[in-house]
């Protein structure tokens, strides 16, 4: 009985430091500027206010939802589509140089991001995609190093004779693929659209590289761009962090479910 108090009192606490920044945005989010200043930052204030909320909906805060929206979307259809395409080619079709190819290709995983941003923006610049949707959606949209071995690993975990026996009954490698393994494939697809919504959610640095107009800012960037020259408005800046928080929260309490079974299964492949 005293490990198992001992254990929850552990967990409550560690739950406690986990959840206490997000409530520190909330409670400033609907604070003004006086109750900042005069009241502790755990404590709420009465009554609370939506004026910093409804001050960035009249603004041009909800198209950089709307844009991170349609960014997220376009990204996540993406790399479901074309990883995994690619990861059954890796996994399943023979072809010269095939391993070789898919751990050279594994190996950019090493390589940070920040060496390959400027000659990125580089090649942006000179085939004019610049401050474009394109621009912004390329460099992920057809894959990740990631996606790809996590999908190669769980089709190689697939029974090979489920695939025999379709091509026994004449099936060619797209039927296969799309009747027979995608079906099994749930559980991992489940697993990068996860992981491929919160990165692409969260992006920030290709997204201020590579935009300037409000056509394409993203939330993130609209978000620092609150941060003015002179000072800085806590309570707004916490009105769209808690606008961008929402939308996780959201997702985190519909599919809590498919996002522990996703820790599972990177852990175990």
């Amino acid at each position: 009985m005293l490990k198992r108090i001992l254990l929850h009192a552990t967990l409550v606490i560690g739950a406690f430091v986990s959840v206490f920044p997000f409530l520190l945005v909330v409670l400033t989010a609907l604070k003004t500027q006086g109750q900042l200043g005069s009241t502790e930052p755990w404590l709420p204030g009465i009554p609370p206010t939506f004026a910093n909320l409804s001050k960035l909906l009249r603004s041009g805060f909800p198209g950089y939802v709307a844009n991170t929206l349609l960014m997220t979307a376009a990204l996540t259809a993406g790399q479901l589509v074309f990883t995994t395409f690619a990861a059954y080619a890796f996994a399943r079709l023979r072809f010269r140089g095939r391993d070789v190819l898919f751990w050279l290709y594994v190996a950019t995983m090493m390589v940070p991001s920040a060496v390959t941003m400027i000659p990125l923006f580089l090649i942006m610049r000179d085939v004019g995609l610049v401050n474009t949707w394109w621009g912004l959606l390329a460099p992920y949209i057809l894959g990740t190093p990631y996606g790809i071995f996590l999908m190669r690993q769980y089709f190689r975990s697939l029974p090979a004779g489920l695939e025999e026996a379709a091509r026994i009954d004449g099936a060619g490698p797209l039927t296969i693929l799309v009747r027979i393994l995608l079906p099994l494939c749930r559980p991992a697809m489940g697993t990068l659209a996860i992981i491929t919504v919160i990165s692409s959610w969260n992006n920030f640095l290709w997204p201020l590289i590579i935009t300037s107009s409000d056509d394409t800012k993203v939330l993130t960037v609209g978000l620092a761009g609150l941060k003015g020259g002179v000072g800085v408005d806590q309570n707004v800046m916490m009105a769209g962090g808690l606008i961008a928080l929402a939308p996780m929260v959201t997702i985190f309490i519909v599919f809590q479910r498919y996002i522990v079974r996703s820790v599972a299964l990177t852990g175990l492949k």
